[in-house]
């Protein structure tokens, strides 16, 4: 369990370097949605990569920062280490979104390229923080980082009017995201049920969730690549999700296309597939109860990739 107060001090922590983000409310479709696309650098990552990072003992910044990310946890813990004067490399996918890579290289990170995908880059930024000696910053997989990303549900939770039961929709990956959002609403009445989102293509989470394993699951290239990849074994997050996620439901790479088009149609916003992911989940009525709260996790996709899917998608419902 991740203690209340521990998000407490995490928000006024990283109060001095984060944005508080746009809180809308869609009467036609009974939706807040938390816009997180306009954090700095774009997604909610940066969140928990400061508290963790402004956590650390200045020995343990001194050795250099290693993380493993898609390109959104890489940014924040680039940024942190710049602001706060230390060195960060970043091991990312091969395959990863190049206007990601551009982005952590432009905070001053040293990105490795490696092959496979992002569990393949976990892997091997596990491995070289350890042979290095460098301080290893997991993007879900610690308490003072899944803490920071719960921030962001103490903050929705102090801009909503009193709501009566509410379904909560979060994209999950590897879990600290929805970990954290769970435990903030631990101090919600009524609480609020917790809904995990993740694409068919990559459901990982989804099978620890259900099956309590994640062997046999087929990775397929996924919209939402900030919610692909195997979990590290023995994640604190694996826990916690069983422990606060009232339902997980998967959603179908067209559905989350959709979802990126009617967010650019209805509100003229840019978001990438891991946060339309729980966007695709209210707008094809897979919740039964509303209102619903919906978390716009980042906006970093590449241009190109946006103009194919608002140019190419049709909106049918």
């Amino acid at each position: 369990m991740i203690p209340s107060n521990w998000l407490e001090e995490a928000a006024g922590r990283i109060a001095p370097y984060i944005r508080r983000t746009p809180l809308t409310y869609n009467p036609q479709e009974d939706l807040y949605i938390k816009w997180e696309n306009h954090q700095i650098t774009g997604s909610f990552k940066i969140r928990g990569a400061f508290n963790k990072v402004l956590c650390l003992q200045e020995w343990e910044r001194a050795r250099g920062l290693v993380a493993a990310s898609a390109g959104n946890h890489g940014q924040g813990v680039a940024l942190a280490g710049k602001q706060l004067g230390a060195k960060v490399t970043i091991f990312a996918s091969e395959h990863a979104d190049p206007s990601k890579i551009k982005a952590m290289q432009a905070f001053g990170a040293d990105v490795i390229l490696v092959p496979g995908g992002y569990g393949e880059a976990e892997i091997a930024g596990l491995q070289h923080a350890q042979s290095s000696h460098a301080t290893w910053i997991s993007p879900y997989n610690d308490g003072q980082v899944i803490a920071g990303q719960g921030t962001l549900g103490y903050e929705i939770d102090r801009e909503l009017p009193a709501l009566p039961e509410s379904t909560w929709l979060i994209p999950a990956g590897g879990g600290g995201l929805v970990s954290g959002i769970g435990a903030a609403l631990e101090n919600i009445h009524p609480r609020p049920q917790l809904v995990a989102v993740q694409s068919e293509a990559s459901p990982f989470l989804y099978s620890l969730y259900n099956h309590n394993s994640q062997n046999g699951v087929v990775e397929q290239n996924s919209l939402a690549d900030g919610l692909a990849g195997p979990v590290e074994a023995g994640s604190i997050t694996i826990p916690l999700a069983r422990q606060y996620i009232n339902e997980f439901v998967l959603v179908s790479e067209q559905e989350i296309a959709r979802a990126i088009l009617y967010c650019w149609r209805q509100y003229s916003e840019i978001i990438e597939g891991s946060a339309a992911a729980a966007l695709a989940a209210v707008l094809f009525n897979k919740i039964q109860k509303r209102p619903a709260v919906v978390v716009i996790s980042g906006g970093n996709i590449q241009p190109e990739r946006h103009a194919q899917i608002i140019n190419q998608t049709t909106w049918e419902i």
